[in-house]
Parts: structure tokens; C-alpha cells; sequence
């Protein structure tokens, strides 16, 4: 009875024991090393484990947190085994029916009868309680055999065994659910270390790839880029030892503009043809590459790269070719001599992802040089040009007012010789009357003049003074004509006039060009219209066309005629100006404002006829010209400029 007392208090001891150590101990392991120790101060309990469930993945699966055995090998405790069916494994048939079993080894023994029941030796008495939480959910059970038959478990310890497991289990899902928390914060730390990382990783890129973007649009000078560029890539892998290769397809050389390594101070080479060395090995498959000593060792054995240059006393080495589309720009090359500086996959994907940016800033330094070299070159040719062009408009303006003079120059020829015939025949006629008189007096004198003689000698002077008055007015018209349009032709003053009068007056003056030859000239004008503006550009206007008519309009002795027309619609005059003569083809008719352009070259066209003429129009007049023609229709300009040119309206 004293016995069973102290036993009772040893229980008793134990289950507080337990409840302690679920409250201060964190470690399952340990918890149940505490539980081992306590259980055997009241039981035989050599051999004891524990297998718990996967309660947060597959309830199928267990591990043996705790195992201590005398017989067999303990188990890993943190590897994970599929449950077996309760007819192969005793703590399977725990734990899936949710009971406790008791079993001898003949019981054991009794139960093979299929097959081998459970992994382990064979006990002399194995007892088993499955841990059950508080809503009766399985997690998982524990388990105390003996192999000695001098200890094996009474009623009263199976009734002990079974109340432990119910503390253990009370305890277990606390540390389990305190597990799982600790493990859901671990992971969760690691899982915001990696997203810090990451975060990190990525601004850093990111910040590398807008000083790169920079770079290209601010570095003139390759070198300052080249060096930026290692130090940018040094901040997101260790890059002591770094090169870059830029290719040459024009040449198929490749070249190393910048080099740095710990053991080279120079490069071996700094120019080569296309298919030597590592850069070479890249740009032909066009994908990066990460090798360490052996695999670069091996590449060279199987002959992948020939005559490699540099140190080939590598530890790590990467290379990234700069691509944009289809066009390789090189080589950026990373490399390590030192066991403590080894590549990984992570750092090639950023020195590829870096080189493809790189590849980017290249490509629009080099078009921003092929820019500016052909702004230069421009500019040069602008400049040739603009000079070319100064001395073309002065040459060109010089001819124009040349071809001017001489338009007025034939004017003044032809309104000179028009001239003469009136005054010839003015002479003429003063000579016969002077002659008449001398014989009148002498008549007189000698008392021969009679009457008759008198009347015939009065006939004569009446007819010679009716031939002078007629001869000097169409002189002094013809004078006068002549006058206002020579002065108009050399002034650029506005002044008021008469349109119908004034054309009358140019035409009068063109009269001697017209003499002689079948062509009709027409005007229909209204003779109230009046113009504030440049007479000399209209009177230089209707001369080139006239001339232009007669000369290139109709073949000699071609009978024809001329229409011209002047309206006014308000604020603006429109002229027409047509003939019927040979007309033009669409492809001289879009030559005809052209300077020098003629269809008389050698038979007297300067070729500046009409292009003074749409100057003129265009120019001092500020209206608008349309020409229309075809072969065998003649043709016919259409011209609109302002009235008023002191109001200066829009054309």
C-alpha cells in the first residue's frame, strides 16, 4: 500500500512535471526527453518514441521527433515518412484508429500472418496511445516497448501510459501550434529577406540601368562611358577583373577599349580578328555563358576555343554578349582568380540583363556620333550651299535687271523708228512748202502771180500744214507713251492710274514689235477701273507677254490674236492674258517660270521672260499667277493681285 502511494505521488509528480514543461520548454525534443525521463521514474521505459502527424500538409505522413531505442536505429527526426497501413505497422494501427494497443510478442508474432507487422524488432511487450487533441483530430502517438520479459506493463501501467498521453497530448498541441508559429514567422522573415533582397536587387538594377540611359546621352567620351559602366556593374556583382569586347563586322576584328584585371596591367591584345579568344567563343553562339576552372579547361581540351588570350589560371569566369535585335555590339567579360569570389546562374542573368542595356546605350552613342557627324556635314554643305546661292540670286538678279534695260533698251529702238516715219514725212512736207514758198515770191516779184496761182499756192500750204499736224501728233503720242511707260519701267513707285488707259498707252508703245505682222491684239476693260499701285511691273508685265507671244507663241507670218481682259471683283483685279497660238506640252508648260529656260535658245529668248514675269506678279504686285495651255490651244495666263496697293490686302 506504501508502494502504491509513493507511486501515485511519483504520477502525480510526473503529470505536474509535464505540465511545467509544456509551459516553459519551446522545443518538442526536449519536452519529450523531459516526458522520457519522467516516465521512467515510474515505469520500465527503455525504449519510447514519439511519431507526430503533418497536420499543415499530408496527414499520411509522420516523423519521429523523439526515438530512443536499445535495439534499433533511431530514425531521422526531421525527415517525413509515409504512414503505413494499420495491417503493416502498429503505430499506423494507432493512429488511424485513434485507439491504444497492447501487445506481447506473440500477439506480434500473431498478426504476421500476412506479412511482416512493423519494421522494427520484435518487443516482449509493446504498448501504444495515440495523442489525440481536444476536438479528437489524431496527432499522432506514443509508443514504450520492452525486449526484457522481466518487464513488461500491468493493467495499472497501461492506465498510467494511457493518462500520460492525454497530457502529452495537451501539451503537444500547444508546442505544436507554438511550432508552427515560430516556423510560420521563420519562414515568413526569410520569405521578407528574400523580398528585401529582391526589392534591393531591383532598385539597385534599376538605378544601373537609368545611370546607364544616362550615360548615352551624356558621355562624348567612350572611355569616361566604359569606365562608368564597370563601376556600375561592380555595384551589382564583384567585378574586379573585367572587360569589354566590342565587334567589328566591317572588319570582323574585335577590339578591347577598357581592361581591367588583377594580374594583366594591360591587355595581351588589344585588336584581333573575329573567332579568337572567349569574346569570339560568346558572339558565336550569341547566349551568355558561366564556366568555372574544369569546364573552361574542358572547353579548350575539346578545342570550343581557340588561342585563348589572357590568364587561363581561373577560378569563375562569365561572359554576356551586348545584343540589340540581331546586331552584336561585343563582349562584356567578369572573371575571378579567388576561391571566395564564384559566380552564380543569378549573377550571369544580371550581367546578360545588364550587357542587353548596355548593348542599347552603345548603339545610341554610336548613332548620336553618326548625328552629329552628319549635322557637321550638313552644316558644311548648308553653308556651301547658302553661298552658292548668294552669289546665284545676285548673278540672277543682275541678269534680271539686264534683260530689263534691255527690254526698254528694244522699246526705245522700236518707238525711235517708229518715230522716224512721221518726222520724215513732217520734213518732207516743210521742204515742199518751203520750196512752194520760194517760187510764190518769185512769181510775186516778177508780176507772174495771179489769182489761180495764189488759190494753188494756198491748196499747198493747207495740205502740207494738215500732213505736219497729223505726223507731229501721232509723234507727240508716241512720244508720250513712250515716256510714261520708260519711266514706269525704270521706277518702283505706286501711283494712281487707269488700267484701260494704261494698257492702251503699253501697247502703243509695243506697236513697232506688232507692225508688220498678223496679229490682232484685243483689250476688254472697263475704263473706270483704277489701280493704286506699280504701273512699271503691270507695263513690264503685259511687254513680256507680248514678246513672248510673238516670239514663242507664232511662227513667222502666222496670223493670230491676242485677248487681253481686266476685271475687278471689289478689292482685287483679275487679268487674263491669252493667245491662239502653238501652246505648250504639260512638260515645258512646267519648266516655263524657270530662269533660263527657253524654247528659242540662239533664235533671241533669254529665257527670262516669264520668269521676271511671275516674279513680278508674285512680288511687287502680291497676287497670283495660274498658267494653262496645251499643244495647238494657245496660251492663257490667269492673274489676280490687289487694287489698292497701299492697303495691302491678302492676295
Amino acid at each position: 500500500m506504501e508502494s502504491r502511494l509513493r507511486r501515485l505521488e511519483a504520477v502525480q509528480s510526473m503529470l505536474l512535471e509535464i505540465g511545467q514543461q509544456s509551459v516553459s520548454c519551446t522545443d518538442i525534443a526536449l519536452f519529450l526527453q523531459a516526458v522520457h525521463a519522467a516516465l521512467g521514474r515510474i515505469m520500465y521505459a527503455a525504449n519510447f518514441y514519439v511519431a507526430l502527424n503533418d497536420r499543415d500538409g499530408d496527414d499520411n505522413s509522420v516523423r519521429f521527433v523523439y526515438f530512443v531505442d536499445v535495439q534499433d536505429e533511431a530514425p531521422d527526426p526531421g525527415q517525413w515518412v509515409e504512414l503505413a497501413s494499420p495491417e503493416q505497422s502498429p503505430t499506423a494501427w494507432v493512429i488511424l484508429n485513434r485507439q491504444p494497443l497492447v501487445m506481447t510478442a506473440e500477439e506480434h508474432i500473431s498478426r504476421e500472418t500476412g506479412g511482416a507487422f512493423g519494421q522494427g524488432t520484435v518487443a516482449e511487450h509493446w504498448m501504444g496511445c495515440p495523442l489525440l487533441d481536444q476536438n479528437h483530430q489524431i496527432l499522432g502517438a506514443i509508443v514504450i516497448q520492452s525486449y526484457d520479459a522481466a518487464h513488461t506493463y500491468s493493467e495499472e501501467d497501461q492506465a498510467l501510459f494511457a493518462l500520460i498521453a492525454n497530457y502529452v497530448s495537451s501539451a503537444l498541441q500547444g508546442l505544436q501550434s507554438m511550432d508552427r508559429l515560430e516556423r510560420a514567422v521563420r519562414e515568413r522573415t526569410l520569405r521578407l529577406e528574400h523580398e528585401v533582397a529582391e526589392r534591393r536587387r531591383a532598385e539597385n538594377l534599376q538605378r544601373a540601368l537609368y545611370e546607364i540611359a544616362s550615360l548615352s546621352a551624356s558621355a562624348s567620351d567612350a572611355g569616361v562611358l566604359y569606365r562608368r559602366l564597370h563601376e556600375i556593374i561592380s555595384e551589382l556583382v564583384t567585378a574586379r577583373n573585367f572587360l569589354i569586347a566590342l565587334y567589328h563586322p566591317d572588319s570582323a576584328e574585335i577590339s578591347i577599349p577598357y581592361f581591367v584585371d588583377e594580374k594583366d596591367a594591360e591587355a595581351p591584345v588589344k585588336r584581333f580578328h573575329y573567332g579568337i579568344g572567349m569574346s569570339s567563343y560568346i558572339l558565336q553562339r550569341k547566349q551568355a555563358q558561366l564556366l568555372d576552372g574544369p569546364a573552361y579547361a574542358a572547353l579548350r581540351a575539346a578545342g570550343e576555343i581557340d588561342e585563348p588570350l589572357g590568364s587561363e589560371d581561373i577560378r569563375s569566369w562569365m561572359g554576356a554578349p551586348m545584343l540589340l535585335g540581331d546586331r552584336a555590339y561585343g563582349v562584356i567579360i567578369v572573371q575571378s582568380y579567388d576561391a571566395s569570389v564564384e559566380y552564380s546562374q543569378a549573377d550571369l542573368d544580371i550581367l546578360a540583363f545588364m550587357a542587353s542595356h548596355v548593348a542599347v546605350a552603345i548603339a545610341r552613342m554610336q548613332a548620336d556620333r553618326a548625328i552629329r557627324r552628319a549635322k557637321d556635314t550638313l552644316e558644311e554643305q548648308n553653308a556651301a550651299l547658302n553661298t552658292a546661292l548668294t552669289q546665284l540670286q545676285a548673278a540672277q538678279s543682275e541678269l534680271v535687271r539686264q534683260e530689263k534695260l534691255a527690254s526698254l533698251g528694244r522699246l526705245v529702238a522700236g518707238v525711235a523708228h517708229e518715230i522716224n516715219t512721221p518726222l520724215g514725212i513732217c520734213v518732207t512736207a516743210t521742204s515742199h512748202l518751203v520750196q512752194e514758198l520760194k517760187l510764190t515770191k518769185e512769181d510775186l516779184a516778177a508780176g507772174q502771180l495771179d489769182e489761180d496761182g495764189l488759190h494753188a499756192f494756198f491748196d499747198t500750204i493747207d495740205q502740207s500744214l494738215r500732213i505736219m499736224t497729223t505726223n507731229t501728233q501721232r509723234a507727240a503720242a508716241l512720244v508720250r507713251s513712250f515716256k510714261q511707260v520708260a519711266v514706269d519701267q525704270s521706277s518702283d513707285n505706286i501711283r494712281n492710274f487707269h488700267l484701260r488707259k494704261y494698257l492702251d498707252e503699253v501697247l502703243l508703245s509695243l506697236q513697232p514689235k506688232l507692225k508688220g505682222k498678223p496679229i490682232k491684239v484685243e483689250v476688254d476693260c472697263a475704263p473706270d477701273i483704277q489701280l493704286d499701285s506699280f504701273p512699271g511691273a503691270i507695263s513690264q508685265i503685259v511687254t513680256n507677254m507680248v514678246m513672248n507671244s510673238l516670239v514663242h507663241g507664232f511662227e513667222e507670218g502666222q496670223s493670230g490674236s491676242i485677248k487681253i481682259s481686266g476685271k475687278s471683283d471689289g478689292e482685287h483685279i483679275q487679268f487674263d492674258y491669252s493667245d491662239d497660238g502653238i501652246g505648250m506640252d504639260s512638260s515645258l508648260l512646267s519648266q516655263l517660270f524657270d530662269p533660263f529656260f527657253t524654247t528659242k535658245r540662239g533664235s533671241g529668248g533669254s529665257g527670262l521672260g516669264a520668269h521676271i514675269l511671275y516674279n513680278l506678279v508674285t512680288g511687287p504686285l502680291g497676287g497670283s499667277i495660274k498658267v494653262v495651255s496645251a499643244p495647238g490651244m494657245g496660251l492663257h495666263y490667269h492673274l489676280r493681285f490687289p487694287r489698292d496697293q497701299r492697303k495691302k490686302p491678302a492676295a
